[in-house]
């Protein structure tokens, strides 16, 4: 599987390997991938730091173990123990590993502000812990900033976040234009379309600039789908939600554009960096589980007790600060108040806890679990609790036409750039955040528009399949 090639590494100066075919690594929880980047990194297919990561999701994933010590991240096996879905980035770029993540998100997810980031990653002198000089609401509500000064060992990373629309379909337009509006020459179309196109799957069409839609018809590359629908159908009502905007002219610099993304990722990669290519299938749709978990009331309770109060728009440290402080007390506080439950679920301790400014509503949220469940699961409902911060977690569960057409949005995108060193590919449909009636169809498309780009894979499917068995690796 590895070769024998060697090249020089652009970034470190050293020598680098290169695989024969372009190792895709698809596991369930998306935490599971670090083991395989950092044997990439062992096996010198990447430098030992300063790698890039193109990460597709609809979660960033940056948040950070709120108490790991820093020094966890130099016992690899430790490390992996204390990982989580949200949190399995910043160890590595505490690390050295990671230093400039470009997170390209769909529409519908909209955790942390559009455009460019740049921070510092390090240990906390006061705690020993890993945190941030970042001032985004996203960091400051899990109490994860610290002042520049307080921060040993730092490390800097460079954060992109960059919209991704659906591909929108447009009339009139022939595959030898698209072809050059992308910088695509012969050589790069016949890559991309040496291989048959799979009935139905559409990916292989939207690489080389076709379309599924007959023969009148192609796909405008530069027009992506904002929230709302197209812009011929902007009235109609999607997932329950009404349009928000219209569609974008073809060459616009709109947010989520062809045109915009490419831009921002090629100012960023280079021909010759390796990189990181990390895809979550719940970036083509993806679910609030904890919505189905508990009912609207519940929701609503939960969000009252965990909302977060945020500093003014032009606060100083000192404020900034104030406001870390308050939030990790209120934190803690509502995390013993239902470890509190998990050992005695009685009134007296509902009522001590409910007594507690802010906590009131406390009664009412477990009286209503209490009568749905005859032993509420405590520790989960503190989970769902943290999800309901400053802003909701995202829930888009999309249509088929628009899971077709993101993933055409994708193979756009990709295609202008460099081929990846690594790809690692998260499920996430166990706890429901990719639909599990829809993962394994995105999944099979994904990996067909890999196909068409990178030639042959060898992919590594690390998960049990949706009918219980073993999912083969090939």
């Amino acid at each position: 599987m590895e070769v024998h090639v060697v090249k020089r590494n652009m970034n470190s100066q050293a020598s680098k390997r290169v695989y024969t075919e372009l190792p895709v690594w698809i596991v369930e929880d998306h935490h599971d991938v670090v083991r395989h980047i950092y044997r990439a990194i062992a096996s010198k297919h990447f430098p030992m730091k300063n790698i890039k990561m193109v990460h597709l999701d609809s979660h960033p994933d940056l948040l950070i173990p709120v108490n790991m010590p820093a020094d966890t991240v130099f016992d690899k096996e430790a490390l992996l123990s204390e990982l989580s879905i949200e949190n399995w980035i910043m160890p590595m770029v505490y690390a050295g590993h990671v230093s400039h993540v470009m997170w390209l998100h769909p529409y519908w997810a909209q955790q942390i502000k559009e455009g460019e980031h740049s921070m510092c990653v390090g240990r906390d002198s006061s705690t020993t812990t890993i945190r941030v000089t970042s001032t985004d609401d996203y960091f400051l509500s899990d109490g994860l900033y610290v002042p520049q000064d307080q921060l040993e060992n730092p490390k800097p990373l460079r954060l992109s976040v960059i919209q991704v629309n659906p591909v929108e379909q447009e009339h009139g337009r022939g595959k030898e234009s698209v072809e050059r509006e992308h910088g695509r020459g012969e050589e790069s179309v016949q890559h991309s379309t040496k291989r048959p196109r799979k009935q139905g799957s559409g990916a292989e069409a939207a690489c080389a600039g076709g379309s599924e839609a007959g023969s009148s018809s192609s796909t405008c590359n530069d027009r992506l789908q904002p929230p709302g629908g197209s812009r011929t159908s902007g009235s109609v009502e999607q997932n329950g939600e009404k349009p928000q905007a219209h569609s974008p002219q073809c060459g616009q610099d709109e947010a989520g554009s062809t045109a915009k993304v490419i831009a921002s990722l090629r100012s960023a990669v280079e021909q010759d960096d390796p990189y990181i290519l990390d895809i979550d299938l719940d970036f083509f749709s993806c679910k609030n589980p904890f919505k189905e978990m508990y009912t609207q009331e519940e929701y609503t309770l939960l969000q009252n007790l965990y909302s977060f109060q945020k500093p003014s728009e032009n606060a100083d440290e000192e404020e900034l600060s104030d406001c870390v402080e308050r939030r990790v007390r209120q934190l803690e506080d509502l995390e013993t108040a239902f470890a509190d439950m998990v050992e005695d679920d009685g009134e007296e301790t509902l009522n001590r806890w409910a007594a507690n400014p802010g906590m009131k509503s406390v009664t009412r949220l477990v009286q209503s679990l209490r009568n749905r469940m005859e032993s509420p699961d405590y520790e989960m409902v503190h989970q769902a609790g943290l999800t309901c911060d400053y802003s909701e977690l995202p829930h888009h569960v999309s249509s088929e036409d628009e899971i077709r057409r993101l993933i055409q949005a994708v193979c756009l995108i990709l295609r202008a750039l460099p081929k990846p060193t690594l790809v690692t590919m998260s499920r996430s449909s166990l706890d429901e955040y990719c639909p599990t009636d829809q993962v394994d169809s995105i999944q099979e498309g994904v990996l067909a528009i890999l196909e068409s780009l990178y030639g042959s894979l060898a992919v590594h499917r690390e998960f049990t399949a949706t009918d219980g068995s073993p999912a083969t690796s090939s």
